[in-house]
């Protein structure tokens, strides 16, 4: 028996060690994000597993666990990362578990979250990876990012966070408890949030296919040597308004938590403000009735905020949409969208301006979408519309200066 606990006592000392000396000296860069925006349903007795394209790669890795829409505590763990092979399965060989302050279980206090223990692990820019965690005793409910545009895999009972093929007979269409990834990089390396709401978001883009506008970002970035360097995350919650609570918390309400807090980060992208102006055509409350002025002034807010941090913050103009659901589309709220959109282009309050308004609309029609960028909802765009909008984005906005 003793000889048990000195070994025990040994193990935990060299994992102990070998995490600290992973972290010393670390640079750390956020390289992918989920925000949590609302309740899911519970687990009990059973593995998640959830697959994520990192941005920047690394030589250690480290995720962040959410229990901020959870009613009580949850304990969650074992929790494994390793390459994504296809499906649900993962690569063989690459599993390694994930400790928190050296435990392979932890328990997270309801409205808080936890950062993992960094384990070294080479991780290439643009990978996959699969992140499992287990969850033990019943959880109701959990933390998830509700529009994920990929599959959460799940067991029907037990453990398989190892699991090379994973016996997953379920599938949820959302993040669940999962937030954040960081990589150790190099110095050099520095992150953009890319802020916004459903288009930032990706909605209607296809499922599992990484093609949502940041993404495609992150595969220019990563191919141009002068930005090989730069991460991006996506900060996006479908639904979400500047000034209001509604879909997840307003952008007034999180901005210090999912764009000036994250590791490394130097530039914000800001896409927001459509559904302020849509949910003013329809307001449920009077304070949803919100005028331009009101919209630019959230704008404002955001843009001193990041100032104070050092930040760099560039504005990007409002898409088009109409055609969209009446009465969330109207004369007075396109009124509102071309209001906003000069003083974002006119006012030089952002360090610079992204016009992907200009990118996709219709010339002979230029409060609607080209056909070629329409997702069919007159609101979002297709991958094409997506893949304009990143392709449309001056890379130098992100290089090195000397």
């Amino acid at each position: 028996m003793l000889k048990r606990v000195a070994l025990s006592m040994l193990l935990g000392t060299a994992t102990t060690a070998a995490c600290a000396a992973t972290d010393a000296g670390s640079h750390w860069v956020a390289t992918w994000s989920a925000v949590p925006d609302s309740q899911g349903p519970g687990f009990k007795d059973q593995t998640l597993r959830e697959i994520v394209r990192v941005s920047a790669g690394g030589t250690a890795i480290r995720v962040r666990l959410s229990n901020l829409m959870g009613t009580g505590p949850v304990t969650l763990g074992p929790v494994h990362v390793a390459l994504h092979a296809s499906g649900a399965s993962i690569q063989p060989g690459s599993d390694h578990a994930l400790t928190f302050h050296g435990s392979s279980t932890v328990t997270i206090a309801k409205d808080d979250s936890v950062l993992s223990d960094p384990v070294a692990m080479a991780v290439a820019p643009l990978q996959e990876l699969a992140v499992s965690l287990y969850v033990p005793a019943q959880t109701n409910p959990s933390t998830q990012h509700g529009d994920a545009q990929a599959t959460t895999y799940i067991t029907d009972s037990g453990n398989a966070a190892a699991a090379v093929s994973f016996p997953g007979e379920e599938e949820l269409p959302s993040r669940v408890f999962l937030t954040d990834v960081e990589v150790a990089a190099s110095p050099a390396s520095k992150a953009v949030v890319a802020f916004g709401d459903s288009i930032t978001d990706g909605y209607r883009s296809t499922p599992n296919a990484n093609r949502r506008w940041p993404d495609v970002l992150a595969a220019r970035l990563h191919a141009d040597q002068a930005t090989q360097a730069v991460a991006v995350v996506n900060a996006g919650i479908s639904g979400n308004r500047i000034l209001n609570e509604g879909a997840g918390p307003s952008a007034l309400s999180r901005f210090d938590r999912d764009a000036l807090q994250k590791a490394s980060v130097h530039w914000i992208v800001l896409l927001e403000g459509i559904n302020d102006i849509g949910e003013s055509s329809q307001p449920d409350t009077p304070k949803d009735a919100v005028s331009a002025q009101q919209v630019i002034d959230g704008m404002k807010t955001l843009i001193g905020r990041a100032h104070a941090k050092g930040l760099k913050i560039y504005g990007a103009t409002l898409l088009p949409f109409g055609g969209a659901d009446w009465p969330y589309h109207t004369l007075a709220a396109e009124q509102k969208r071309q209001a906003v959109n000069a003083w974002i282009r006119q006012s030089g309050a952002f360090d610079a301006v992204i016009d992907f308004d200009k990118v996709v609309r219709d010339p002979a029609r230029p409060n609607r979408f080209l056909p070629a960028f329409d997702s069919g909802d007159h609101l979002h765009p297709n991958d094409a519309g997506y893949r304009a909008m990143a392709e449309s984005i001056d890379l130098g906005l992100f290089a090195s200066k000397p």
